[in-house]
């Protein structure tokens, strides 16, 4: 079932379908892409417990409680949000998870060999948005066993012009819209840093910023949309070898934050 829910201000209106953010605008202006626009096919997504694709390793990640078997970015995506509570400020979204329970792999059989994903750990991974002063912040709580390893990766997607002239800034460095696309599929990285302006061409610029992840990634095929991604690793700059000896660690409760505001 479907199910909206509008945070709003004075100058600024947010939307979430389903723990999906689809919509942040201020003075009626859009900044999230939009679904059924040419490029990718959501808004917003989260990469957990891994970053990647996995298939190089036989769709396996070897962790202390025994291997399991994980598609690209991991199988959080393919679980169901359970709103906890909303109001006009606010929304908060759980997905919990028993360890070696079978996830269906929306991936197969065309995709992926792999029909059905677990993972050896119970965990409970929030989503809580809240949009004050005209910016949004989303949290991620996750709550799992001490020492579970883990990846984080959060992906939403911005509206851009579509005429490919937009720009990025991070740390006094600039990075064109050419750049990232040249990346391809492995995603252009932007490593230990936690701020990156997006210089528009069409309407003000954004900035996200965040807490906890260090890192970001950057993927678009196309000149109408760019997903800027806070990223706990950058998993592209080898063949991965997924093992918790490459991840983190649960502290038994970790928390991240991302910041969208409006310049």
């Amino acid at each position: 079932m479907t199910s909206k829910i509008f945070l709003q201000n004075t100058n600024s209106m947010v939307v979430i379908e389903n723990g999906e953010l689809i919509s942040f605008k201020k003075e009626n202006q859009e900044y999230i892409h939009q679904k059924g626009s040419k490029g990718w096919r959501k808004s917003d997504d989260e990469m957990f417990p891994v970053i990647g694709p996995t298939d190089q390793n036989n769709f396996s990640v070897h962790t202390k409680n025994g291997d399991a078997i994980q598609d690209q970015h991991g199988m959080l995506r393919e679980m169901e949000y359970i709103l906890i509570s909303s109001d006009e400020k606010n929304a908060n979204f759980i997905k919990k998870y028993q360890k070696n329970s079978k996830i269906k792999n929306s991936k197969f059989p065309e995709k992926s060999t792999e029909e059905n994903l677990f993972w050896p750990f119970d965990f409970s991974f929030e989503k809580n948005f809240e949009l004050k002063n005209d910016i949004l912040t989303i949290n991620f709580v996750i709550n799992s066993e001490k020492g579970m390893p883990f990846m984080l990766g959060y992906h939403p997607a911005f509206l851009l012009s579509n005429t490919g002239q937009e720009t990025l800034i991070s740390d006094d460095k600039s990075f064109t819209l050419h750049e990232v696309n040249k990346a391809g599929s492995n995603a252009f990285p932007i490593l230990n840093t936690d701020k990156i302006i997006l210089k528009n061409t069409d309407k003000k610029d954004l900035q996200i910023t965040t807490n906890g992840f260090d890192n970001f990634m950057l993927w678009s095929e196309v000149d109408n949309m760019i997903c800027i991604e806070p990223i706990t690793q950058y998993t592209s700059f080898t063949d991965q070898k997924f093992s918790e000896e490459n991840m983190s660690l649960s502290e038994g409760k970790n928390s991240f934050s991302v910041k969208i505001k409006v310049l």
